[in-house]
């Protein structure tokens, strides 16, 4: 057997290549046959991304490594010699699909024995790294999320093809929490910089960027991972995102979304300077922070708003970001929210559950109430604003009283989307310490009705839509539903339409020959399912809504544009 460093995998199978031959080689001695050099072909790769927005960033900046140095998209796992698998530890569906999926790769390395896997993001934790051979078998090696920007040289790729090589500005480290080693996260931001200079940034829309602005996340959640697999809060430097984004304005795309695990925690941990002395605030919940003189997301988005094209307008039409944590939505954040033309009128704001007894259960150091009067000030201030929520059921000790109240708070709130899961233990969080014992057939009876709730209050949401003129912003052809291929993991989680290509006219509105089903969003963050010509792709249009479902609108196109899409 040959032993190799952890972490270092087996060079990558040479490609065959049929050549005509003029001449027999001549016979080469086999103790120095190995040491004789050969040509190399770099592995065609496919990402497989589960999870959060934060995991697809990550994601385009490991696709940009594997590109600079040679490699090519490969357009199934099936046909792929490297499977990168960005994987979710949040929930435990996530890593059930990947586990899942196991014996399917093992099948694929018995047909094609060159064939390398590579497992990363929140998934892989330092703490618990010696049994991860165990739970997935048919991985060769495994990167903390930190340790992504070092795949090309553990892959021993860029030696070999990079004529210049990949340069990086630190390595990944580690750091403490809680008594367990973690991702320190230090070289994040200096590696996304290195990486944009050189260009090694595939973004995979031209329509939409995302931009993460903070790493890690010091919150106190009892049923998270992520502070123990991201590590705690790292902000990139204000003047770096500020580059990021006018780059992103240059090159012509539509939105951009900022990014963090709790994005509206940004520069707490940056040095306080003097061009930010107007900034002084402190949060109203949670642990306090010295938070004067430092740069903060509302600073970020007045300062990208602020990016004009020759028109006078915002070079970016739509700003956006995500995830919020209530005891960061301060005052400042939301008076930019309210003033800056181009932050989109939406929010995400998790509340988890509707009780506080729940909630200090879960760590999350607020209350309802505290909640509910964030929530109310916001909407005063941008009339219209869309919620979106997560909400977890059946976490450890909920009676059915702290259930009901959450259902109540749901029908008070009225939130336009609800993300909802069944609470299920996370290895290594701090609440394995507490008695999970909420059934299981009791916890999933809890969540299909909180969700059958949601779906009669997201339904009479969208209501408020019919028979107004929307600007939505076309992002995606919308192919029919097909037959997916099993290896195309990417497929698994994409929106389709249940229609035939056939039904399209009739289901979107006639829209002339030659046009095809696609979808959109609105500033409110509303799909929207509409037919139009492909060239459309990209561009925002005006769409007379006509139907409402629970989860996204159906329109046409107008040539003329209608009323404001912002409700009264």
């Amino acid at each position: 057997m040959t032993l190799r460093p952890p972490g270092v995998l087996a060079p990558l199978p040479l490609g065959h290549i049929d050549m005509p031959r003029t001449a027999e080689p001549p016979a080469v001695d086999p103790a120095v046959s190995e040491f004789r050099p050969g040509a190399h072909e770099t592995p065609s790769f496919f990402i497989w991304t589960l999870g959060c927005q934060m995991n697809q960033s990550d994601s385009e900046e490991m696709a940009g490594q594997l590109l600079a140095v040679g490699c090519e998209r490969a357009p199934s796992m099936a046909l792929a010699d490297l499977i990168v698998i960005n994987t979710c530890a949040v929930r435990e569906h996530a890593e059930a699909k990947v586990i899942g999926r196991q014996g399917r790769l093992a099948e694929l390395k018995v047909a094609k024995p060159g064939l390398r896997v590579v497992l990363t993001g929140c998934g892989v934790r330092e703490s618990e790294r010696s049994g991860l051979a165990r739970r997935f078998p048919a991985v060769d090696m495994f990167l903390r999320p930190d340790e992504e920007p070092e795949l090309a040289l553990r892959l021993a790729l860029v030696s070999a093809q990079a004529p210049v090589g990949l340069k990086m500005t630190a390595t990944a480290a580690t750091t403490v929490v809680s008594g367990r080693p973690v991702s320190a996260a230090d070289h994040l931001a200096p590696n996304r910089a290195t990486a944009l200079s050189e260009g090694r940034v595939a973004r995979s829309s031209s329509v939409s960027a995302w931009l993460p602005i903070v790493y890690g996340c010091d919150k106190t959640c009892t049923y998270c991972i992520v502070p123990f697999s991201r590590g705690p809060e790292r902000s990139r430097p204000f003047d770096d995102i500020l580059a990021e984004a006018r780059d992103i304005a240059a090159a012509g795309f539509q939105e951009l979304t900022l990014l963090g695990q709790n994005v509206n925690s940004y520069g707490h941990d940056l040095p306080p300077e003097e061009r930010f002395e107007h900034i002084c605030t402190e949060r109203s919940s949670g642990r306090k922070l010295d938070l004067q003189g430092r740069p903060d997301l509302a600073e970020l988005l007045r300062s990208i708003d602020a990016i004009r094209g020759a028109d006078g307008l915002p070079a970016i039409r739509r700003l956006r970001f995500i995830t919020s944590h209530p005891w960061d939505l301060s005052d400042r954040l939301i008076e930019a929210m309210a003033e800056c033309p181009s932050v989109c009128e939406n929010l995400h704001l998790p509340i988890q559950s509707g009780d506080d007894e729940m909630l200090q259960r879960m760590g999350r150091q607020y209350t309802v109430e505290h909640y509910r009067e964030r929530l109310a000030r916001i909407r005063d201030a941008v009339p219209g604003i869309s919620v979106s929520t997560d909400v977890i059921v059946g976490f450890c000790g909920e009676t059915e009283g702290q259930f009901q109240a959450t259902l109540e708070v749901l029908e008070e709130l009225q939130y336009d989307t609800v993300f909802a899961a069944a609470y299920s233990p996370r290895p290594g969080t701090p609440a394995l310490r507490m008695a999970d014992d909420v059934p299981a057939a009791v916890k999933r009876r809890r969540l299909n009705e909180l969700l059958a709730r949601q779906e009669s209050i997201g339904l009479e949401r969208n209501r408020e839509w019919l028979g107004r003129d929307v600007e939505v912003l076309v992002e995606r052809i919308t192919p029919p539903r097909r037959h997916l291929d099993p290896d195309d993991a990417d497929a698994l989680d994409v929106e389709a339409t249940n229609e035939p290509v056939s039904a399209v006219p009739q289901m979107y509105g006639s829209a002339g020959e030659g046009s095809v089903a696609m979808a959109g969003r609105t500033r409110h963050n509303k799909l929207v399912h509409l037919a139009g010509d492909p060239a459309l792709v990209g561009q925002p249009v005006r769409v007379h809504i006509e139907h409402a479902g629970p989860f996204a609108l159906r329109g046409h196109l107008v040539e003329a544009p209608g009323e404001p899409d912002v409700l009264a």
